[in-house]
């Protein structure tokens, strides 16, 4: 199958179909050996056991940056390209930015309190973060409010890619402001700074969570596809009442 069948909303279904319990039996595989590669990792020598909130704070961090990206994306095929999906696929992953979003939050305040003696402190991280999940919201709130979909498309995706700003200043706000979080360890030049014993549990955990948000933002897509269609059948039969 060409990749530009997949704009038919029936044959990507069809895809979806084949291709979702692949996807799900690929994300049990991989949250299983992070799990056990998390377990099996040493304690920090200053942190103790504490550090072990990184392994989901960490992947959830990424993904809420990695979420609106994909967003922008999808926003671009909306407005640029008019592709029929772009906005079924925005659509679908807002809710699970937001989700990710509040988990890194979450996890970050818990791993806070013993490493900084406070929950929250409102540096440029944390505030930016915070920003980020606001605006998750509101994008789901926008979806909401307006009726059309084809109008809340549109509006969404004008919002998404003004909201993409933020993604620089969450990556380099600890490189521009003094801030609580320490800089880039994982990707940087000259290669990572986190020992191999935690570093592969990480990659493997982060792996695993990518996993499941491809999992989750297609069966999300699949029901925005069948709740659409279910919306134009309800329309049609309303105009035809109206006309008999």
């Amino acid at each position: 199958m060409a990749l530009i069948d997949l704009a038919n909303p029936t044959r990507f279904l069809a895809f979806i179909a084949r291709v979702l319990p692949w996807l799900v039996v690929a994300t049990a595989i991989a949250f299983a050996i992070g799990l056990y590669l998390v377990w099996f990792s040493p304690d920090d020598y200053q942190q103790g056991a504490t550090v072990k909130i990184m392994f989901i704070h960490v992947p959830n961090a990424w993904l809420s940056m990695v979420v609106w990206a994909v967003m922008s994306v999808a926003a671009l095929g909306t407005l640029v390209w008019r592709h029929p999906l772009a906005d079924v696929a925005a659509k679908s992953a807002a809710p699970l930015g937001a989700a990710f979003t509040f988990l890194a939050l979450l996890t970050g305040s818990l791993w806070g309190r013993p490493m900084w003696g406070t929950y929250w402190v409102w540096d440029a991280r944390l505030t930016s973060v915070l920003v980020l999940f606001l605006m998750y919201l509101g994008l789901i709130a926008l979806w909401r409010t307006v009726e059309d979909p084809a109008r809340a498309g549109r509006a969404a995706a004008i919002l998404t890619l003004v909201g993409a700003v933020n993604l620089p200043i969450i990556k380099f706000s600890v490189d521009w402001w003094n801030t609580l979080h320490q800089g880039a360890s994982v990707f940087r030049m000259g290669g990572s700074a986190i020992d191999p014993t935690i570093l592969r549990p990480l990659l493997v955990m982060g792996l695993a969570f990518s996993l499941l948000f491809l999992t989750l933002h297609l069966a999300a897509m699949r029901n925005e596809i069948l709740r659409r269609r279910v919306r134009a059948l309800w329309l049609m039969q309303a105009h035809a009442a109206q006309g008999a």
